[in-house]
């Protein structure tokens, strides 16, 4: 038996009257997603366990498997663990944001959690001058991808408060600053990266370029490495994660799972959502499980932008479902999972602990003719199915009748 879990970051919302009172989902065009949804089972799916953050660390963590409530440390350690950056058990790892902010003093507001999008090329630039004027022997800066890089304080605190940047675009940060115990050396460096990046090439290319200036970094999600077993000593299955997201990659690691690259896979709007596909249906070849995560839909809500946020669940129903149904059984008999880790309604833009939608089928009723029906909070909030416990959805699509 092969699996297939089809991950689309942040696809839940809310009624949006734009859309004649319908979520996002139940306005795109998903004839796969439905076909699923119809065909086999459709619930609701609680990912994030009461008193956790929304936030795709937890959401991932229980779509993998495994309980966050035992397993939750914060994010940056995965994304650490994705990177090739060793954490030593009392080392602190911290998500570093490159942000751009405007106004100043009490009305300074954040007004892009991603410094407009910038490229990864560039990004290296502004984390290699931070890294060049901030780092010693207790602080190191290592760059990601676009926006996302790490920061790691070793034998740091973690014990302060702060705030993920997409929780507070448009608002004043004056308020949301790390606060608490350890929390001066994290505002030091915060304040610091603002007078390194003032004046820094990178910054006057883009403004030329009619681009947005990075102001400074932005610390959160901090965490010691988590210790947890394998995916395969839990299941007894190999599994393979198709991501360009340095968490869920990190959790793969965590979890014992193999990353497979795909060219043009770039975690935005953008991405490589046919290559995604294929090479998921490659993987099964030496796989037992493959989870294909695409993060479009969580950045199209963080953006407050309906209409992209429908484009890129249809393009994950288009381009990924559509085509692995078709090509799944070749490989032999299979289950597929269709979800997401937790709901990013436009207009909060940020995360949300709501369930979310979930279907899932076998080989056998994907080739047997059944009503249709949407795929979407609605359908799912009327079928009265539900998974309280989010990790569990593993053992649930494993014993789910063939």
């Amino acid at each position: 038996m092969k699996y297939v879990i089809i991950q689309g970051d942040g696809m839940g919302d809310e009624p949006i009257a734009e859309l004649g009172g319908k979520t996002p989902l139940e306005a795109a065009q998903t004839p796969h997603f439905d076909w699923v949804a119809g065909q086999g089972q459709i619930g609701l799916l609680h990912t994030i366990p009461e008193g956790l953050p929304p936030g795709s660390d937890v959401g991932n963590l229980s779509l993998f498997g495994y309980d966050p409530a035992l397993y939750y440390t914060g994010r940056s350690p995965l994304e650490a663990a994705a990177m090739g950056v060793e954490l030593g058990p009392q080392d602190v790892a911290f998500r570093m944001n490159l942000v751009a902010c405007v106004g100043s003093g009490a009305g300074e507001t954040l007004a892009d959690y991603s410094g407009g999008h910038i490229d990864s090329a560039s990004a290296a630039e502004l984390v290699q001058a931070v890294s060049a004027e901030l780092a010693d022997e207790e602080i190191q800066f290592y760059p990601g991808v676009s926006y996302r890089h790490l920061m790691v304080w070793r034998g740091g605190s973690e014990a302060m408060k702060t705030t993920p940047p997409h929780d507070i675009t448009g608002q004043a940060i004056a308020g949301h600053l790390p606060r608490g115990d350890g929390a001066q050396p994290l505002l030091d460096v915060m304040r610091r990266s603002r007078e390194i990046f003032e004046h820094h090439p990178v910054n006057r290319r883009r403004s030329a370029e009619g681009g947005t200036p990075v102001t400074q970094v932005w610390l959160w999600g901090q965490g010691k490495a988590p210790r947890m077993p394998t995916f395969e000593q839990c299941h007894g299955l190999k599994g393979a994660v198709i991501s360009a997201v340095d968490l869920v990659r990190g959790l793969a690691v965590y979890a014992g799972f193999d990353i497979v690259t795909v060219p043009g896979a770039t975690a935005f709007l953008d991405t490589n959502y046919r290559g995604k596909g294929e090479h998921a249906l490659a993987a099964l070849a030496d796989h037992d499980l493959v989870f294909v995560h695409i993060e479009a839909p969580d950045e199209a809500g963080h953006m407050g932008d309906v209409v992209e946020k429908v484009k890129a669940i249809e393009s994950i129903d288009r381009e990924i479902v559509g085509p692995l149904i078709e090509g799944l059984p070749t490989v032999g008999p299979f289950k597929l999972l269709i979800t997401s880790d937790h709901a990013t309604p436009v207009a909060r833009r940020t995360h949300v602990a709501a369930p979310v939608p979930f279907a899932m089928a076998t080989g056998d009723q994907l080739r047997n003719g059944k009503l249709r029906k949407k795929y979407g909070e609605t359908e799912a909030e009327r079928s009265g199915v539900r998974i309280p416990d989010g990790h569990r959805v593993i053992a649930d699509l494993m014993n789910y009748p063939e």
